[in-house]
């Protein structure tokens, strides 16, 4: 490890399994101090680990074997079975159980981290919640389950952690978002929450920029029990819907090729934390636990008609629209594959 992280502190929420996990332990072998976070403890596994039981791995005594202990730590899955994992290593951490979306538990997380470590200079905003459906068959809770946790999580967490990072002079956010932000049918929720997150990382990225603030969106694809028990419902659904899965273009199926151990998509974050990094800014990124980095195109104008002289007229955008601004257009509602 480089230690490119050292004196830096973390926040990375979701952290208790999955891509989060993965990325807060890797974060802390790059040395940096990680507050680990996720809604509440998992409440059927009583693992504990103190330090003397530790300190019995470290030695390699007999009674305790420190990857059969990594293993229950991972089946586990919440903030202190994450942060347990990282004192085995030799790092230090804190866990946070609450919900971001909640204002004032984002600000006591934050606040966590000065007390616990004086400066906050990283947050992940990695927590989020998944669902699928037919627009028309969409409850307000389901639209609020997948929105608010990574909207609201993200702006609570920024909100609060921001004066401290431009205090600083430093500051790196990294939120998540998920391919779908480019709208997929039967995730409209889902993709919406994904959109906003794109738009905020732009917005703010300018906003923050002078201040020596980062902002970027990755959007992972990786094993983890949330995006396996996703992927799999997602296939049946499409299946139910009859929405066919075109065999030479099918983005499910090269989607899944290349998900990976969840730990292996930490490293390209971990870089966009780094001062060499400081370049990069308001980009989205796609990173693969199989080894892919993508960077999104930025949005622009491709095509335009003007008329200066009188509005126009109906008749006339019925005559030229075809031919001019939207010759060789594709609808979007045509695209059934996924």
């Amino acid at each position: 490890m480089t230690k490119s992280l050292e004196g830096k502190v973390a926040i990375v929420t979701g952290s208790g399994q999955g891509v989060g996990r993965g990325i807060a332990l890797f974060m802390a072998k790059e040395g940096a101090k990680v507050i680990t976070n996720n809604r509440k403890p998992k409440s059927n596994d009583t693992v504990s680990v103190n330090e003397s039981f530790l300190s019995l791995g470290v030695k390699g005594t007999p009674e305790f074997n420190v990857e059969e202990m990594k293993k229950i730590l991972e089946l586990r899955g919440d903030a202190e079975s994450t942060a347990q994992e990282i004192m085995m290593e030799g790092g230090e951490a804190t866990p946070f159980y609450g919900d971001v979306s909640e204002f004032e538990t984002a600000g006591k997380m934050v606040q966590l981290a000065i007390e616990k470590y004086g400066r906050i200079d990283i947050v992940v905003n990695n927590a989020a919640g998944m669902g699928f459906g037919p627009f028309v068959e969409m409850k307000e809770s389901d639209w609020d389950y997948q929105t608010v946790s990574k909207l609201k999580g993200a702006y609570n967490l920024m909100s609060h952690a921001m004066p401290y990072m431009i205090k600083q002079g430093f500051g790196r956010i990294l939120n998540c978002a998920s391919d779908a932000w480019t709208g997929i049918a039967n995730l409209s929720a889902y993709s919406a929450a994904n959109a906003g997150i794109v738009g905020l990382t732009k917005s703010t990225a300018k906003e923050l920029d002078r201040f020596g603030i980062t902002v970027n969106t990755y959007c992972p694809q990786a094993d983890s029990p949330g995006h396996m028990s996703f992927r799999a419902t997602l296939r049946t659904m499409m299946e139910e819907n009859g929405i066919k899965m075109d065999p030479n273009n099918n983005r499910v199926e090269e989607s899944e090729k290349e998900h990976g151990p969840a730990e292996n998509v930490a490293p390209f974050l971990v870089y966009l934390c780094t001062e060499q990094a400081s370049y990069v800014n308001g980009a989205v990124f796609t990173v693969t636990g199989g080894g892919r980095i993508s960077l999104y195109s930025e949005p622009k104008i491709i095509k335009e008609i003007k008329k200066t002289d009188k509005p126009w007229t109906v008749n006339e955008l019925i005559n030229q629209i075809p031919e001019t601004l939207l010759k060789d257009y594709v609808s979007i509602g045509k695209d059934r594959e996924f």
